[in-house]
């Protein structure tokens, strides 16, 4: 099967980590994959070559993107495109193109602009030209269907999935101490993760808040923020929330510590003793199933599709979103007691095994792009 994949972006980010996962299992099942995205810096670029995509290029959006991008989709079997900003590129191109009925969308979130009565009704149109949608989630296939106007009946649920292999021989291996005495952590400290873009959506100055609270009750509690913003300035809005909380210096360093983009996830996971983000909305949350891989209890929200992943008191906590006082009892709690934290951590690492496999999610999205086939 020759198949295309278009981004918005090829930077660090929880659908570009997912899309190169799909790559690396396509091309290993023997299928031919090329990848396009519309702009930013293409830092992920690297990974998807070495993934084995055949060819990955920067096709800018635009008017002329239909024509940019037509050799592409005259050369493939299916064309999947990602984010709504590609969606709605590759929806004209592909109908440009009469590659309508070999078409796919996957929705990786609960895009917010849908709630726009305007953006929604145009997604309405958008969003019926794809033969098919596939879902990361019931709660992203719900929300799709009364936001983005898709009916149930043309989508296909597919879960993430994740390799825990590289989680899980960090966490047997990993030299704690040398890893916290990177960021000025101890041994003693309890420290608590959040890998994630800066961006509204992750609620970073909710989860600083909730640090400074929870430290006037147990000092030992620590914060780690792996991640950066490549396209706006919510990393220094989030900086300057730390500097006047007193939990960093202007440099990230202090109590809370903005470690930037980090390619040993696992290695950090494993050092750390929780994941903790403070989502006001999640497709499903690549990053939960990499901390659960981790054996590492998970303290979030409850919104979106993340209780389909975290369960509540068993694999973690979930509290209200932007709730602060809410979230530091729960850090407090967590940091109290090693025993709770173990038990739920591996609850956790048994979930990822049982429902988020890598292999189920390559090989039923293949069979998603084969029922398409056929009926085309």
């Amino acid at each position: 099967m020759k198949i295309v994949h278009v981004l918005t972006t090829l930077d660090v980010g929880g659908a570009e980590m997912h899309v190169l996962k799909q790559v690396r299992g396509q091309v290993d099942r023997g299928h031919d994959v090329r990848v396009a995205y519309l702009k930013g810096q293409g830092t992920l670029e690297p990974d998807f070559r070495a993934a084995g995509a055949s060819d990955v290029r920067h096709v800018p959006g635009g008017p002329l993107f239909p024509l940019r991008l037509r050799g592409w989709l005259g050369w493939c079997d299916i064309v999947h495109s990602h984010l709504l900003k590609a969606d709605a590129l590759t929806s004209v191109a592909a109908l440009v193109a009469g590659k309508r009925r070999h078409y796919l969308s996957g929705k990786h979130n609960d895009e917010q602009a849908l709630h726009r009565p305007m953006v929604s009704r145009v997604h309405g149109w958008i969003g019926r030209v794809p033969a098919r949608t596939i879902v990361l989630s019931d709660h992203v296939g719900r929300f799709i269907e009364e936001k983005g106007r898709v009916p149930r009946s043309k989508q296909s649920r597919v879960y993430y999935g994740l390799d825990p292999a590289p989680f899980e021989e960090a966490s047997r291996t990993v030299d704690r101490a040398a890893v916290l005495a990177e960021f000025g952590f101890g041994q003693d400290d309890v420290v608590f993760i959040c890998v994630a873009r800066f961006a509204r959506q992750k609620a970073h100055e909710v989860l600083l808040a909730a640090t400074a609270e929870a430290r006037a009750s147990n000092p030992a509690i620590k914060l780690l923020l792996v991640g950066d913003d490549p396209f706006g300035d919510e990393r220094e809005k989030a900086l300057a929330v730390g500097v006047e909380l007193g939990l960093t210096d202007a440099h990230g360093r202090g109590d809370a510590v903005f470690a930037g983009i980090r390619r040993d996830v696992p290695t950090l996971m494993a050092a750390a003793d929780v994941f903790v983000m403070a989502s006001r909305w999640e497709g499903l949350g690549l990053v939960f199933l990499e901390a659960m891989a981790t054996s590492r209890p998970v303290l979030s929200t409850t919104v979106s599709a993340i209780p389909e992943v975290v369960e509540d008191g068993a694999t973690g906590c979930l509290v209200p979103p932007d709730d602060p006082a809410a979230m530091a009892a729960a850090m407090v709690h967590l940091a109290s007691s090693p025993e709770l934290r173990e038990r739920m951590g591996t609850a956790g690492h048994a979930r990822v095994i049982e429902h988020f496999g890598l292999d189920v999610m390559v090989d039923e999205t293949l069979r998603v792009y084969e029922d398409v086939l056929a009926r085309a």
